[in-house]
């Protein structure tokens, strides 16, 4: 075994020597001895840390959370992390290899997603590469890797085709009508202003009156809803999903005159519950002026689609396709789209811009063989 001479540690004041062993011969353990001290003399050398993962990946959480980021961030990487932690909890961080981590990666990527692969990988290189800036380890497991693509089978591209749906003209037009009849408290106003702008549900949410401007017949989108544990009073206003979803969205004049006409209502109920009405300028407030619960928006929805006799398959979100079926029908080009959306990426545009059109062409085809059909018979 080769020992080298560190010098005084600065804290406690004894020496401090390395040692290495498991060379198979003198000559071995003498060049890698000579290696640490050239390390030693250039200021480059690093004593790897015997912290357990589990131990450094807690901690490297908490300085990640406050870095500026969302707690929906935070949320996303404490999941991907625990599945390095369930199996490298206890060992040293030093000792997690290339190899091993390829291996987990390997494995993992049978279970998941494309999508959700990218994020935990890389969570993975941010974990390994604070690790490094602190001179926890000396080499990067996660360097040179290459996240292996996912062949998706057929019944995969099947769901993806569905994950993007959306009402037809005449089904949002009977379910608007519906939800003006038979919806509950601020249901209509709700499924409207999201068929009609393409905005998300936590955008919708978190509008505050000073978004909307009467004058020039727009709203403003500068922030989105959080509320993971749907409490009515432990909300955040966090800002939105991308740079380019900061936006202002014009709206027409039936747009606007609803919305004056449920600012009438809500000051009618400010007064009425002046003393428990906590004031925060939401436009979609509940009864206390906390912000309407996104699960309360899925409940009434589902609550109108069966109502509707639509079997669809219709979340918030399909109000967001809706209205860009609509733009695109309307002969809405694709940059326009792209800005009234939200997209910071065009090629999200172009994916949805893409199965919508296919979609129509479809339709088309349908309905030309529909009406020669009828001509020939």
């Amino acid at each position: 075994m080769e020992i080298s001479y560190l010098g005084l540690d600065p804290l406690t004041k004894k020496r401090k020597e390395i040692s290495k062993g498991g060379f198979k011969t003198q000559r071995e353990a003498k060049a890698a001895a000579r290696l640490g001290e050239l390390e030693i003399q250039n200021g480059t050398f690093i004593k790897e840390s015997d912290m357990p993962f589990e131990q450094f990946t807690q901690d490297w959480l908490k300085t990640y959370s406050h870095s500026g980021v969302k707690i929906s961030s935070v949320r996303a990487r404490e999941k991907e992390m625990k599945h390095f932690t369930s199996v490298w909890g206890p060992y040293p961080i030093s000792r997690i290899t290339k190899k091993m981590y390829e291996e987990r990666i390997l494995e993992l990527n049978e279970k998941y997603s494309q999508n959700y692969m990218d994020g935990i990988h890389t969570c993975g290189r941010m974990i390994f590469r604070k690790a490094l800036t602190q001179g926890m380890i000396k080499s990067i497991p996660t360097e040179d890797f290459k996240m292996p693509k996912k062949q998706q089978s057929v019944e995969e591209l099947e769901k993806a085709e569905e994950n993007i749906v959306f009402l037809e003209k005449e089904e949002l037009a009977h379910f608007l009508k519906l939800a003006y009849t038979d919806g509950l408290e601020m249901d209509h106003l709700v499924f409207t202003v999201l068929s009609y702008t393409g905005l998300r549900i936590g955008e919708l949410l978190a509008l505050k009156w000073g978004d909307f401007n009467e004058n020039q017949g727009n709203i403003r989108v500068t922030k989105t809803l959080y509320n993971s544990n749907n409490h009515f009073e432990k909300y955040q206003l966090l800002t939105p999903k991308t740079k380019g979803s900061v936006r202002t969205i014009k709206i027409d004049e039936m747009l606007i005159n609803m919305l004056k006409k449920h600012w009438l209502k809500q000051n009618e109920i400010k007064l009425k519950k002046r003393l428990v009405y906590q004031d925060n300028e939401f436009i979609f407030a509940r009864g206390d002026g906390h912000p309407q619960l996104r699960k309360v928006v899925e409940t009434r929805l589902k609550r109108l689609l069966k109502k509707a006799e639509i079997v669809k398959n219709i979340t918030p979100h399909s109000f967001r396709h809706t209205h860009t079926s609509l733009l695109i029908e309307a002969g809405v080009g694709i940059k326009e789209i792209q800005q009234r959306l939200g997209h910071t990426d065009i090629n999200t545009t172009m994916n949805i811009y893409a199965h919508m059109t296919s979609n129509m062409e479809e339709k088309a085809s349908q309905q030309f063989s529909k009406l020669m059909k009828d001509l020939l018979i």
